[in-house]
């Protein structure tokens, strides 16, 4: 793409009030952006109405000349990509969703877009168990040759690139700021492993700021690049569940891990479950569900801890969870045998931290 091409799809893209679906009407009727901005004033009026019309004939300001000076040198720099619509190398599952981004901004590895990927995205706010669960599943699914894609937030999303970066497949972080900010600011290590070894994904322009109205639009991207939706935890009403109606719509597979009915960050993965989401208990559930994804073999996955690593009580204390769970249950939950399992459990009733319930149930009492 010319320096002039991508000139022309900036201005198209940050024409004033022209919004994705006006912009598609547009580009349905003309070639391209350099046609529409040379177009004849009474056609354009006829598609878009006078008020745009205006806007889109107007010579470029000075601030937009700058914004395309400053894209073309970001996107010379060597790993930094800008992809059109028409670009051969935009991700063709973006393609199906009504209203694909003009414009992607990638940072890293460009071939990860357009690989078999799953989101797994959930609460910013999330549980120890839930960000070992994201952890886990992901790397499991990116050993199997899955790209994770998720948002870059806090909580669920963090855990879920740092699991997917122990695998081949890797990550997409999919964020709501243009590409050359990282936000929040907590994650710039993390935005930098995936800028090397995954793909930072934007469609917006270079400079924008953290503004909320972008975080729930960008779910979309997230879900379309996907061919399923994982919601590992996730509140009533919260972002999560955007993601995982957008990737309903857009035909994609919803997943959603269970939760004790105790916790609120189970209510909203038990209302998907409720309106027909995939219920998964293991990362293997969802690569036996995508079998047409060609993978590699499953993995075995990895134990949530070592025994005798000097952290292990404190891990069995967080996967048991809020809810009373059996012996082999919680070995299953670890990668443990029973007998392991036993001992780790028997030493953690002496310490006065678990108790045993009637039928061989195990409490955690702080």
């Amino acid at each position: 793409m010319t320096g002039g091409d991508l000139a022309a799809w900036l201005r198209l893209q940050q024409t004033p009030g022209l919004g994705i679906i006006a912009a598609h009407k547009l580009l349905s009727a003309f070639p391209g952006p350099e046609a529409i901005l040379a177009a004849d004033a009474g056609r354009l009026c006829a598609l878009v109405g006078s008020k745009l019309t205006t806007a889109l004939l107007a010579p470029p300001t000075a601030t937009l000349q700058a914004l395309i000076e400053k894209t073309l040198s970001w996107a010379a720099l060597p790993g930094n990509h800008v992809l059109t619509l028409a670009d051969e190398h935009y991700p063709p599952l973006l393609l199906e969703i009504a209203d694909p981004p003009l414009l992607l901004y990638a940072k890293g590895r460009l071939e990860l877009i357009r690989r078999e990927s799953l989101a797994i995205v959930g609460s910013r706010n999330a549980s120890v168990q839930g960000t070992m669960h994201a952890r886990q599943f992901a790397q499991t699914l990116s050993e199997a040759g899955l790209t994770i894609v998720s948002g870059m937030a806090l909580g669920i999303d963090t855990a879920a690139h740092e699991g997917a970066l122990a695998g081949a497949g890797s990550t997409i972080a999919v964020i709501g700021t243009g590409a050359d900010i990282v936000y929040p600011a907590r994650n710039h290590a993390l935005a930098h492993r995936i800028a090397e070894a995954g793909c930072l994904l934007s469609e917006y322009a270079l400079g924008t700021p953290a503004l909320p109205a972008n975080f729930p639009r960008r779910n979309r991207i997230i879900s379309g690049l996907s061919g399923g939706t994982l919601v590992v935890e996730a509140a009533a009403q919260s972002g999560s569940l955007i993601t995982a109606r957008l990737a309903a719509e857009q035909g994609r597979d919803v997943y959603a891990i269970p939760g004790s009915i105790q916790s609120p960050l189970a209510r909203g993965c038990h209302e998907l479950i409720r309106q027909g989401a995939k219920l998964v208990e293991t990362a293997a559930d969802i690569l036996e569900d995508r079998k047409s994804l060609h993978l590699t073999s499953n993995p075995e996955e990895k134990p949530l801890f070592v025994p005798g690593s000097g952290s292990c009580d404190n891990d069995i204390l967080r996967i048991i969870g809020y809810d009373p769970v059996s012996l082999n249950a919680l070995a299953a939950r670890a990668g443990v045998d029973a007998a392991t399992m036993n001992a780790q459990v028997l030493m953690l009733e002496m310490d006065g931290q678990v108790e045993l319930l009637p039928g061989g149930l195990i409490r955690r009492l702080a």
